[in-house]
């Protein structure tokens, strides 16, 4: 399976001066743990950055810093792992583990956002496999007592 047939198309975006107040409610709102920061390059979304809920306790809760003296570009991760839609869910694994990351915006060859793949959709897709290959055994012994009656 490629990254561009998992990914969520609903991506919840946001801006690097919006504030982290904004910011929270936004996640809050949208039931989401993170969020894309995104610019509009060449009349294309690009993703430039994200901030998780991690984030803001770690840089701003924990150091008990004004929340309301910082915009999501003071503490957004920059160094941003994208994966393009054309790329296999397994590479995708691989290159989430390598980095530490547990969500990677997907973006088509030119750049342009497209959706979100986390490490639970991974997950939930693994499962389901895995079910589907727990059923043969049951399914080849059916077959097989359907034959020899």
């Amino acid at each position: 399976m490629l990254a561009g047939e998992l990914c969520n198309r609903d991506v919840v975006t946001a801006s690097r001066n919006m504030s982290l107040v904004e910011a929270a409610r936004l996640m809050r709102d949208r039931h989401v743990g993170s969020l894309i920061v995104t610019e509009t390059r060449e009349g294309r979304t690009v993703p430039v950055g994200i901030l998780t809920d991690r984030d803001i306790v770690i840089e701003i809760i924990a150091k008990d810093t004004a929340i309301t003296d910082v915009s999501i570009g003071d503490i957004m991760t920059f160094a941003l792992l994208k994966v393009s839609e054309d790329e296999n869910i397994f590479a995708v694994a691989q290159r989430m583990r390598a980095r530490g990351v547990r969500r990677v915006p997907v973006v088509s060859r030119l750049g342009e956002l497209l959706g979100i793949i986390a490490a639970d959709d991974i997950l939930e897709l693994l499962s389901e496999e895995l079910a589907l290959l727990s059923r043969i055994t049951s399914r080849e012994a059916e077959q097989e007592k359907t034959k020899r009656s």
